[in-house]
């Protein structure tokens, strides 16, 4: 069951299905985009600035889950050295570090002609900077410290307490007063938002999904040699 997480299995993994998803996040690219740009209704309120939120909500979901991956991975490679899990964890941090950015950017262009400004330090806002602020720190620690196993164990470290953070965004919106609605989409209820948002919405996650993926496989391949090179 857990054989795909040996390094030859999913090395092998990778080298097969690129291609595959390629594939596929071209088809749903297209019909992702088309549904949002095209076919989507805009908000009556907000007009056509409403389709940011099928850019921005999902790189926010993804940079919160592949933190979410890269604190679980950490603890993994700490605890239970099973240290391939540092690889896996390295592998997506720039991914999540780039999506994270996109979420503090596109939010901030919907917020302006939403809110009145672009950026205001309530508590989703603040948690989402720290997230980023988070992102940067264990990219960079990987980049400047030249001891990999030394880099490794403080990287798993930051990744670990970096997990407090999540639920801090996730309940935000209900713990404080802020300017973000209550979420539109959870697993306990219906959504909120309108099945004509709701599909491109779901879509463009999905897409961005498989892209990540595919960023992912393409930097492990390179990560797990270096790994293998470095290891003592």
């Amino acid at each position: 069951m857990f054989g795909i997480f040996k390094p030859r299995t999913f090395f092998n993994l990778a080298n097969n299905s690129i291609f595959w998803l390629k594939t596929i996040f071209v088809l749903t690219l297209i019909v992702g985009l088309i549904l949002a740009l095209v076919l989507s209704p805009i908000d009556y309120l907000q007009k056509d600035t409403v389709r940011i939120m099928y850019v921005h909500v999902p790189s926010s979901w993804i940079a919160l889950f592949i933190f979410l991956i890269i604190g679980v991975s950490s603890f993994v490679s700490l605890i239970f050295k099973i240290r391939v899990f540092s690889v896996y964890a390295k592998s997506l941090a720039p991914i999540g570090l780039v999506f994270s950015l996109i979420s503090i950017v596109t939010g901030s262009l919907w917020g302006y002609p939403t809110w009145g400004t672009f950026w205001s330090w309530d508590g989703r806002l603040t948690s989402m900077f720290i997230l980023v602020l988070s992102y940067i720190l264990y990219v960079s620690l990987w980049s400047l410290i030249k001891n990999y196993n030394l880099a490794e164990k403080i990287t798993n470290i930051i990744g670990i307490v970096g997990l407090i953070n999540i639920p801090i965004i996730k309940f935000s919106v209900v713990w404080w007063n802020t300017l973000h609605q209550p979420a539109s989409i959870t697993l306990t209820a219906a959504p909120t938002i309108h099945s004509s948002m709701l599909a491109p919405l779901l879509i463009m996650f999905f897409c961005f999904c498989i892209l990540s993926l595919i960023i992912f496989l393409i930097r492990y391949k390179y990560e797990i040699i270096n790994f293998r090179v470095n290891k003592k």
